[in-house]
């Protein structure tokens, strides 16, 4: 059903208040990691598609001059399921330019992870960006060349996985208060401390996402320890402020393709993740069933759920590990 989206409204002028800023580092996490990314502007050649343009799309705006002048016109978001779109019309005005220009911007969204993403930005002025800005904007393009270079995409069945998903709630409001400078540096902390506890159980960190990060196990019992001991060192921290960090983890066959991952297996860890609460562990009936009846960790709070996107119902179960790491001798 589609209706009206105060969410996507939101989540793109966000996207319009980060360019007109020119908060360049922010603008990538708005984008799809799919390969079906279309990124499309005014010009003849300005079509670009894949996850090169996320790499690009901070080279692509900061080639741009501030903006003198900025105004919203009109502005819609619509939501029907998984997807939804929002379109603006902009009254902007380049630096160093005599007369303001007319905008139009339709973006496409798909839901991630439980989270917005772009998937397809389609943006046109009167002139081509060379007439616009004075410059041509090759930064996209430069890398979607060099992916081509790179030869076919080879996708691979990677077997059986365990995936695990961290996210920090309360990110938005954290990184507002502490500034960009402040929470990049904490954020950058965080992740280095997951990636390093991740590596120590024979686990592959994959990425971060905004402010999660994605990581794969050969082994439900690694993920398992692993999820433990990341939430003991965020509890462990010892300044300000405390990061409240949820975790998922699942367990199925995954798809690799250029040092990436995807599936059903992928979407329902991420879904899992967003159903836990600030400290939470939560795993699947899968990965429950497969540590068997080890006494090494506990289980409470076992629910059925629905995931938006994935059929059926879905046994989750809450790892304990406050109390684990109670039991765990002195070192």
């Amino acid at each position: 059903m589609i209706r009206p989206s105060p969410e996507l409204l939101a989540v793109s002028r966000r996207w319009f208040e980060a360019i007109r800023t020119k908060n360049i580092g922010a603008l990538r996490d708005y984008l799809s990691t799919a390969d079906e990314l279309r990124f499309i502007g005014t010009g003849e050649n300005e079509f670009w598609n894949g996850r090169a343009v996320r790499d690009g799309i901070s080279g692509f705006f900061k080639e741009l001059p501030a903006p003198e002048v900025w105004e919203e016109l009109e502005g819609e978001a619509y939501e029907n399921g998984e997807s939804g779109w929002s379109s603006f019309v902009h009254k902007i005005q380049f630096a160093g330019l005599a007369n303001a220009d007319i905008h139009r911007t339709v973006l496409v969204f798909v839901l991630e992870r439980g989270a917005w993403k772009i998937v397809n930005r389609h943006a046109s002025v009167s002139v081509p960006n060379i007439d616009l800005v004075g410059t041509e904007q090759l930064a996209i393009q430069q890398l979607v060349d060099a992916v081509r270079e790179d030869g076919p995409e080879l996708t691979q069945t990677e077997g059986l996985a365990s995936v695990l998903f961290t996210d920090i709630e309360g990110s938005t409001a954290l990184a507002e208060a502490l500034g960009d400078q402040r929470w990049s540096v904490l954020i950058d902390s965080h992740f280095q401390i997951v990636a390093g506890i991740v590596q120590k159980h024979r686990g592959q960190f994959v990425k971060s996402l905004g402010d999660g990060t994605l990581s794969i196990f050969p082994s439900a019992n690694e993920a398992l320890m692993a999820a433990l001991k990341i939430q003991e060192a965020v509890a462990a921290a010892p300044e300000e402020p405390r990061l409240g960090l949820r975790i998922g983890i699942h367990t199925g066959d995954v798809v690799q393709s250029r040092g990436d991952f995807f599936g059903t297996v992928v979407n329902k860890a991420a879904r899992i993740t967003t159903a836990a609460s600030a400290s939470e562990i939560l795993v699947s009936d899968v990965t429950r069933a497969m540590v068997g009846g080890t006494t090494v960790f506990r289980f409470t709070d076992t629910v059925s759920k629905q995931f938006r996107g994935l059929e059926g119902q879905h046994v989750i179960h809450r790892l304990e590990w406050q109390k684990y790491a109670r039991d765990q001798p002195e070192a």
